[in-house]
């Protein structure tokens, strides 16, 4: 009898500890306005490019994510805004230009590299945003102006 009264308080503290930190969000991701040294201000990038970035790659590599309902929710949020500064830290195309050329190279190459071993977008996120899943063709395209890019640069 007494294992269920301690486990009912377990489950009461967890469900109010739940309820608490509901008010303790995590800083947003926006900004409305594109940025002066985003990616496609200064480099050829696109339409379907454009596309293929936005739904893959910007959530968590530019200053602007689109938030889904579930990160209001706390812990999720603190989750996502983690996964979000990481992703910004290694490729912020917003920040893109702020780069020297050397960095610039280094992480277009990367991006290839990810995008072709299908280690980005993440699994966790396309498991979720469908639409971000990358087929062999669209692997390719970002491959193929990749390397314009890179020309650009050099």
């Amino acid at each position: 009898m007494k294992r269920k009264s301690v486990f009912k308080k377990v489950i009461v503290a967890l469900l109010v500890l739940l309820v608490i930190i509901q008010f303790f969000g995590a800083e947003k991701n926006s900004s409305a306005v594109t940025a002066e040294n985003a990616i496609e201000q200064h480099y050829t990038v696109p339409p379907p490019i454009q596309t293929l970035l936005r739904t893959g790659c910007y959530d968590c590599h530019s200053n602007n994510t689109v938030y889904p309902w579930y990160s209001r929710i706390q812990p999720v949020a603190w989750w996502l805004a983690s996964h979000i500064r990481s992703g910004k830290k290694h490729l912020n195309f917003d920040e893109f230009n702020t780069y020297p050329a050397k960095k610039k190279l280094r992480k277009l190459d990367e991006v290839a590299e990810t995008v072709n071993k299908g280690e980005m977008p993440l699994p966790s996120y396309t498991l979720i945003h469908r639409n971000a899943q990358l087929s062999d063709a669209d692997r390719k395209e970002i491959e193929s102006w990749v390397k314009e890019v890179k020309k650009q640069i050099q």
